[in-house]
């Protein structure tokens, strides 16, 4: 388990961690910056989340067939799902191109100077779209058969790209808030080149294969379904806290970065889940598969409190980093209480998210997360204005959220359907 976590928690942390210095490089140059980068940063953010089935999907599919003894077959699984990774890259950029005006001046309340400069960075950053798809679908072959190293090199190669040019492209360059985005897709091209060259060297066929595409297609339809949901839940989180104020949006932003950052981080022990348990049902060792999420959830729940834990003693050194706004810092101490408090939740919720995956009881994930969106965390977001209630409603809308998670999932476990849900390998 602790194998196969590590490497993965390297390779989820890149990313955010980048963000969090990138939210701190252009928190320096005022709220209105960072408000641009909470608009144009969530939206690509969106779309990333949205497809992010391009890894997961990929994974589960490629387990199933490396537990059944076919490499070959696994990575296979890897080329399709590049090739998808590509046009819907392609789709993405395209879209961003066209509409980045209108989104951005939604999602802000408006026009105005925050969203004219989100609009700004995601017209940059959307290029790098097609790169980060390939890179999901590159972690997600890999980790299927259990290689998990190479993507932390490969990962690791581009965030420190963007880690060396942001601060440089952003203040002695002079580019400011797009001198962010330049650093975001620079380091995309990197890790997406070698993912691409990993492939190239297995020696598998490398055309599309339409049957295979559609198959891929099948199982990223639930997680699709449940990505466009989260992430409409948090982009109408970000629209309902810009309406509330700019130093709102400026702590809520601060905040969810860190939220998304330890959602990942507390995601690698769900990858190593979703590698051992697809690994076990494809080679029909269902005992195998349950005590596998039985270690998974003690090791969620540890790390999850040790996470909140360390908020709270670390949040008067931590705040200060990000900004100097004696008004978004009081707004931001607000958010911290209830990103503390998630913490040991999301550890299991994120963890046995993992093992179902890993099993292909995608649907069920996908109708739990529906139902928790429609009934805990969208209303009491869109409520948290009109009532007062400010940026700790919509946190408080996001804990209910994963809360009714954390029951749906406990029981799904601690039954048997989950180990005989449909094989959804079957091109």
């Amino acid at each position: 388990m602790l194998a196969l976590a590590a490497p993965a928690l390297v390779v989820l942390a890149a990313e955010p961690l980048y963000l969090l210095v990138d939210t701190a490089v252009v928190g320096n140059l005022g709220t209105v910056a960072l408000g641009g980068l909470a608009v144009g940063g969530g939206l690509l953010a969106w779309a990333a989340a949205l497809l992010n089935f391009l890894a997961y999907g990929t994974t589960a599919r490629a387990a199933r067939r490396a537990g059944a003894g076919d490499r070959a077959g696994a990575v296979a699984e890897g080329v399709q799902a590049t090739w998808l990774a590509l046009a819907l890259g392609l789709a993405v950029l395209v879209l961003f191109q066209l509409l980045a005006g209108p989104l951005t001046r939604l999602l802000a309340g408006g026009a105005g100077p925050v969203a004219a400069a989100g609009e700004d960075w995601l017209r940059v950053a959307s290029l790098g779209a097609p790169l980060l798809l390939v890179s999901l679908a590159g972690n997600g072959w890999l980790r299927g058969v259990q290689e998990l190293r190479r993507p932390v090199r490969y990962v690791l190669a581009g965030s420190l790209a963007s880690l060396v040019l942001c601060p440089l492209l952003v203040h002695p360059a002079g580019l400011g808030l797009v001198g962010s985005a330049v650093a975001n897709v620079a380091g995309q091209a990197l890790t997406a080149g070698l993912f691409v060259r990993a492939l190239l060297r297995e020696g598998v066929p490398r055309r599309p294969r339409p049957a295979a595409l559609r198959a891929q297609l099948v199982i990223g339809r639930d997680l699709l379904l449940r990505a466009a949901v989260l992430q409409l839940s948090f982009l109408v989180a970000t629209g309902v806290v810009a309406r509330a104020g700019t130093a709102e949006l400026g702590a809520h932003q601060i905040a969810v970065q860190f939220f998304f950052f330890l959602a990942l981080v507390l995601d690698a022990y769900a990858i190593a889940a979703q590698t051992l348990v697809g690994q076990a049902l494809g080679a029909g060792r269902p005992d195998a598969a349950r005590d596998t999420a039985r270690r998974v959830t003690r090791w969620g729940l540890g790390t999850g409190a040790l996470v909140a834990v360390l908020l709270l003693a670390l949040r008067p050194v931590v705040l200060p980093l990000f900004t100097d706004d004696p008004a978004v810092l009081a707004q931001a101490a607000v958010a911290w209480w209830f990103l503390a408090g998630l913490q040991p939740l999301a550890g299991v919720v994120f963890a046995l998210d993992g093992v179902l995956m890993g099993a292909g009881d995608v649907g069920y994930l996908r109708t739990v997360t529906v139902a928790a969106a429609l009934v805990g965390f969208l209303p009491l977001s869109l409520l948290a204005v009109p009532l007062g209630w400010g940026l700790a409603g919509v946190w408080t809308g996001l804990t209910l959220f994963v809360a009714l998670r954390l029951v749906a999932v406990l029981l799904r476990v601690a039954g048997d359907r989950w180990l005989s849900a449909p094989d959804t390998v079957t091109a």
